[in-house]
């Protein structure tokens, strides 16, 4: 297993699958200063977001479940927190593909270098992030389509950013990668999804149950305190996801294009960029 430290956040050889689970959460320890705060603002940009859709929907916190008789209002609901979901994870993903190279070529990225715009190709990224954005939410209104979009898409940002891959084949190589193996990568990355997903349901709902307990929430404020629950949890849920897309991007290509080979046979002048650029 992995231990605390910036040259081992990433090893470099394939992993198992609870190597990399570990790996992302080290990759966001080390990282929070910068992955957190900025997963805060998305979180709750979010939150405000879909706060007229849950009216709509005439849903009620803590859990947003359905309400009989709103379906078609609900499925909305569900497909544009697909979509929210879909584009802050991509968003995020640019610093944590770029603080995963950093741990695989042995350093720890500085939160000065992560929040420099210069060669982060961050327009591309908004992009990337709007397309994820979009096909998350159509394959969510097509129900266990959804399943699929979101194991082709984790590598999109990390193949962008690390491997600097054109614009135009981004998508096809994120596709590619995830599908290797037997869809290793594509059900890795749902794994880690399900398990954040529990881990927040049961926070977000335990929290608000808690307050509610100790007659802490006032009336009328139910609403805003869920909305601010689930905020908190998702500041941390979204950049655990990105980290875990960007050790799995890099994981995946040492598994199947002898990523960890190169590394070690690779000159030490050999700049990053040619280091770990793909063939494109």
């Amino acid at each position: 297993m992995p231990e605390a430290g910036p040259t081992v956040v990433l090893p470099r050889r394939p992993l198992t699958v609870g190597e990399l689970l570990d790996s992302a959460v080290l990759l966001l320890r080390e990282q929070a200063v910068v992955l957190v705060p900025f997963g805060a603002v998305l979180a709750v940009a979010e939150q405000l977001l879909l706060a007229p859709l849950r009216v709509a929907a005439h849903v009620e916190p803590p859990v947003w479940w359905y309400a009989e008789g709103h379906l078609a209002a609900y499925w909305l609901l569900l497909a544009v927190g697909a979509a929210t979901e879909g584009l802050i994870i991509a968003l995020l993903g640019n610093p944590a593909a770029r603080a995963a190279r950093a741990a695989l070529l042995g350093r720890s990225a500085r939160a000065g270098e992560l929040l420099r715009p210069a060669g982060a190709r961050w327009p591309a990224t908004l992009l990337l992030a709007l397309v994820a954005g979009a096909v998350m939410f159509t394959a969510a209104l097509c129900g266990p389509a959804w399943f699929v979009g979101f194991a082709l898409l984790g590598a999109a940002i990390p193949a962008l950013v690390v491997d600097g891959t054109s614009l135009p084949r981004v998508l096809p190589r994120a596709a590619a990668l995830a599908a290797r193996g037997g869809l290793r990568a594509g059900l890795v990355r749902l794994l880690g999804y399900v398990g954040w997903w529990i881990l927040r349901v049961g926070l977000a709902t335990g929290l608000i149950f808690g307050l509610s307990g100790l007659d802490l929430v006032p009336a009328g404020w139910a609403v805003p305190v869920a909305m601010v629950s689930w905020a908190a949890v998702n500041m941390v849920a979204y950049p655990a996801l990105a980290c875990l897309d960007a050790v799995l991007h890099l994981e995946t290509r040492m598994r199947g294009e002898g990523l960890d080979i190169l590394l070690a046979r690779a000159r030490p002048s050999t700049p990053d960029g040619v280091l770990l650029a793909a063939d494109r």
